[in-house]
Protein backbone atom coordinates (compact mmCIF):
# COMPACT_ATOMS: atom_id res chain seq x y z
CA UNK A 1 0.00 0.00 0.00
CA UNK A 2 2.87 2.39 0.77
CA UNK A 3 4.32 1.82 -2.73
CA UNK A 4 1.01 2.72 -4.36
CA UNK A 5 0.76 5.81 -2.19
CA UNK A 6 4.25 6.90 -3.23
CA UNK A 7 3.45 6.39 -6.92
CA UNK A 8 0.21 8.32 -6.56
CA UNK A 9 2.00 11.17 -4.79
CA UNK A 10 4.67 11.35 -7.50
CA UNK A 11 2.04 11.33 -10.25
CA UNK A 12 0.11 14.09 -8.50
CA UNK A 13 3.29 16.14 -8.08
CA UNK A 14 4.16 15.72 -11.77
CA UNK A 15 0.65 16.83 -12.73
CA UNK A 16 0.87 19.93 -10.54
CA UNK A 17 4.29 20.86 -11.96
CA UNK A 18 2.98 20.39 -15.51
CA UNK A 19 0.01 22.64 -14.81
CA UNK A 20 2.26 25.30 -13.31
CA UNK A 21 4.62 25.21 -16.30
CA UNK A 22 1.70 25.43 -18.72
CA UNK A 23 0.27 28.41 -16.85
CA UNK A 24 3.66 30.14 -16.78
CA UNK A 25 4.07 29.66 -20.52
CA UNK A 26 0.70 31.28 -21.22
CA UNK A 27 1.02 33.97 -18.55
CA UNK A 28 4.50 35.16 -19.50
CA UNK A 29 4.34 34.55 -23.25
CA UNK A 30 6.00 37.32 -25.24
CA UNK A 31 4.70 38.03 -28.73
CA UNK A 32 7.36 38.19 -31.44
CA UNK A 33 7.77 41.20 -33.69
CA UNK A 34 5.65 40.59 -36.84
CA UNK A 35 8.15 42.52 -38.95
CA UNK A 36 11.03 40.35 -37.74
CA UNK A 37 8.98 37.26 -38.64
CA UNK A 38 8.39 38.52 -42.19
CA UNK A 39 12.05 39.44 -42.66
CA UNK A 40 13.18 36.08 -41.31
CA UNK A 41 10.93 34.28 -43.81
CA UNK A 42 12.67 36.08 -46.68
CA UNK A 43 16.17 35.08 -45.56
CA UNK A 44 17.59 31.78 -46.92
CA UNK A 45 17.95 30.15 -43.46
CA UNK A 46 21.48 28.93 -44.16
CA UNK A 47 22.63 30.14 -40.71
CA UNK A 48 26.07 30.72 -42.26
CA UNK A 49 27.03 33.87 -40.34
CA UNK A 50 28.49 35.62 -43.40
CA UNK A 51 26.34 38.67 -42.64
CA UNK A 52 28.18 39.17 -39.35
CA UNK A 53 25.35 37.76 -37.22
CA UNK A 54 25.18 34.27 -35.68
CA UNK A 55 22.18 33.27 -37.79
CA UNK A 56 19.29 34.39 -39.98
CA UNK A 57 16.99 35.25 -37.07
CA UNK A 58 19.49 37.63 -35.40
CA UNK A 59 20.12 39.24 -38.79
CA UNK A 60 16.36 39.66 -39.27
CA UNK A 61 16.16 41.40 -35.89
CA UNK A 62 19.07 43.65 -36.88
CA UNK A 63 17.41 44.56 -40.19
CA UNK A 64 14.18 45.41 -38.37
CA UNK A 65 16.26 47.71 -36.15
CA UNK A 66 17.72 49.49 -39.19
CA UNK A 67 20.71 47.37 -40.24
CA UNK A 68 21.68 47.04 -43.91
CA UNK A 69 19.70 44.62 -46.09
CA UNK A 70 22.58 43.74 -48.44
CA UNK A 71 24.75 41.56 -46.21
CA UNK A 72 23.46 38.09 -47.17
CA UNK A 73 25.60 36.35 -49.85
CA UNK A 74 23.49 33.15 -50.00
CA UNK A 75 20.33 35.19 -50.60
CA UNK A 76 21.98 37.43 -53.16
CA UNK A 77 20.13 40.05 -55.21
CA UNK A 78 16.81 38.18 -54.98
CA UNK A 79 16.71 38.44 -51.19
CA UNK A 80 17.93 42.05 -51.24
CA UNK A 81 15.12 43.00 -53.63
CA UNK A 82 12.51 41.15 -51.55
CA UNK A 83 13.69 42.89 -48.37
CA UNK A 84 13.70 46.27 -50.13
CA UNK A 85 10.11 45.73 -51.29
CA UNK A 86 9.01 44.70 -47.80
CA UNK A 87 10.72 47.56 -45.98
CA UNK A 88 10.34 50.26 -48.61
CA UNK A 89 14.10 50.74 -48.88
CA UNK A 90 16.38 51.23 -51.85
CA UNK A 91 17.85 47.90 -53.06
CA UNK A 92 21.64 48.06 -52.90
CA UNK A 93 24.30 45.82 -54.45
CA UNK A 94 25.57 43.02 -52.23
CA UNK A 95 28.14 44.32 -49.74
CA UNK A 96 31.57 43.25 -50.99
CA UNK A 97 32.73 42.64 -47.42
CA UNK A 98 29.86 40.25 -46.63
CA UNK A 99 31.38 36.83 -47.25
CA UNK A 100 32.94 35.64 -50.48
CA UNK A 101 30.60 35.38 -53.44
CA UNK A 102 33.01 34.97 -56.37
CA UNK A 103 33.07 31.17 -56.18
CA UNK A 104 30.63 28.89 -54.41
CA UNK A 105 32.31 26.29 -52.22
CA UNK A 106 30.94 23.28 -50.38
CA UNK A 107 32.34 20.97 -47.73
CA UNK A 108 33.97 17.66 -48.66
CA UNK A 109 34.87 15.08 -46.01
CA UNK A 110 37.92 12.92 -46.61
CA UNK A 111 36.00 9.82 -45.64
CA UNK A 112 39.00 7.54 -45.16
CA UNK A 113 40.22 9.88 -42.39
CA UNK A 114 36.84 10.45 -40.71
CA UNK A 115 36.62 9.00 -37.17
CA UNK A 116 32.84 9.36 -36.86
CA UNK A 117 32.84 11.83 -33.98
CA UNK A 118 29.62 13.59 -35.21
CA UNK A 119 30.98 17.04 -34.31
CA UNK A 120 30.54 18.30 -37.87
CA UNK A 121 26.97 16.96 -37.91
CA UNK A 122 26.20 18.90 -34.75
CA UNK A 123 27.76 22.07 -36.20
CA UNK A 124 25.92 21.96 -39.54
CA UNK A 125 23.01 24.46 -39.44
CA UNK A 126 21.17 22.90 -42.39
CA UNK A 127 21.58 19.15 -41.65
CA UNK A 128 23.63 18.59 -44.80
CA UNK A 129 25.88 15.89 -43.30
CA UNK A 130 24.91 12.22 -43.06
CA UNK A 131 26.47 9.86 -40.55
CA UNK A 132 26.35 8.46 -37.03
CA UNK A 133 28.70 7.95 -34.12
CA UNK A 134 31.79 5.91 -35.08
CA UNK A 135 30.55 5.68 -38.67
CA UNK A 136 31.73 7.50 -41.78
CA UNK A 137 30.21 10.93 -42.44
CA UNK A 138 29.24 12.26 -45.87
CA UNK A 139 28.20 15.74 -47.01
CA UNK A 140 25.04 16.11 -49.09
CA UNK A 141 26.49 18.48 -51.67
CA UNK A 142 23.12 19.74 -52.91
CA UNK A 143 22.19 20.79 -49.35
CA UNK A 144 25.53 22.31 -48.30
CA UNK A 145 25.50 26.13 -48.16
CA UNK A 146 29.26 26.55 -47.89
CA UNK A 147 29.13 28.22 -44.48
CA UNK A 148 32.26 26.25 -43.35
CA UNK A 149 30.94 25.98 -39.76
CA UNK A 150 31.76 22.26 -39.84
CA UNK A 151 35.47 22.74 -40.54
CA UNK A 152 36.72 24.05 -37.19
CA UNK A 153 35.03 21.44 -34.92
CA UNK A 154 36.63 18.52 -36.82
CA UNK A 155 39.31 17.05 -34.49
CA UNK A 156 41.22 15.34 -37.32
CA UNK A 157 40.98 18.18 -39.86
CA UNK A 158 39.49 15.99 -42.60
CA UNK A 159 37.03 18.54 -44.04
CA UNK A 160 37.93 20.71 -47.02
CA UNK A 161 36.01 23.60 -48.55
CA UNK A 162 36.24 23.08 -52.30
CA UNK A 163 34.63 24.75 -55.31
CA UNK A 164 31.44 23.14 -56.58
CA UNK A 165 32.33 20.66 -59.30
CA UNK A 166 31.11 21.52 -62.78
CA UNK A 167 28.74 18.69 -63.67
CA UNK A 168 25.30 18.35 -65.22
CA UNK A 169 23.64 19.16 -61.90
CA UNK A 170 25.51 22.41 -61.27
CA UNK A 171 26.55 23.53 -64.77
CA UNK A 172 25.14 26.85 -65.99
CA UNK A 173 25.05 28.15 -69.55
CA UNK A 174 27.30 31.23 -69.79
CA UNK A 175 25.61 34.18 -71.42
CA UNK A 176 25.94 37.97 -71.27
CA UNK A 177 23.65 39.84 -68.93
CA UNK A 178 21.22 42.26 -70.46
CA UNK A 179 17.63 43.50 -70.41
CA UNK A 180 15.23 40.59 -70.50
CA UNK A 181 18.01 38.03 -70.16
CA UNK A 182 17.32 35.26 -67.60
CA UNK A 183 19.76 35.27 -64.70
CA UNK A 184 20.56 31.56 -65.13
CA UNK A 185 19.82 28.75 -67.53
CA UNK A 186 20.22 25.04 -67.26
CA UNK A 187 20.87 22.22 -69.67
CA UNK A 188 18.27 19.49 -70.01
CA UNK A 189 19.42 16.26 -71.63
CA UNK A 190 16.88 14.39 -73.75
CA UNK A 191 16.75 10.68 -74.51
CA UNK A 192 16.12 11.17 -78.21
CA UNK A 193 18.84 9.92 -80.53
CA UNK A 194 18.41 12.21 -83.53
CA UNK A 195 20.71 14.31 -85.69
CA UNK A 196 21.79 17.51 -83.97
CA UNK A 197 20.64 19.69 -86.85
CA UNK A 198 17.14 18.24 -86.84
CA UNK A 199 16.59 17.90 -83.12
CA UNK A 200 19.35 18.99 -80.71
CA UNK A 201 20.05 16.57 -77.90
CA UNK A 202 20.17 19.41 -75.42
CA UNK A 203 17.71 22.20 -74.82
CA UNK A 204 18.25 25.51 -73.09
CA UNK A 205 15.52 26.28 -70.60
CA UNK A 206 15.20 29.47 -68.57
CA UNK A 207 14.99 29.12 -64.81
Amino acid sequence: MSLLSALFALSLLALIIGLLLGYAQVRFHVEGDPLVEKIDQLLPQTQCGQCGHPGCRPYAEAIAAGDAINLCPPGGETTIQALADLLGREPLPLDAEAGVTSEKKVAYIREDECIGCTKCIQACPVDAILGAAKLMHTVIISECTGCDLCVEPCPVDCIDMLPVRSDLQHWQWPQPAGPGTPATTRIIATDRITPMAANPSTVRESV
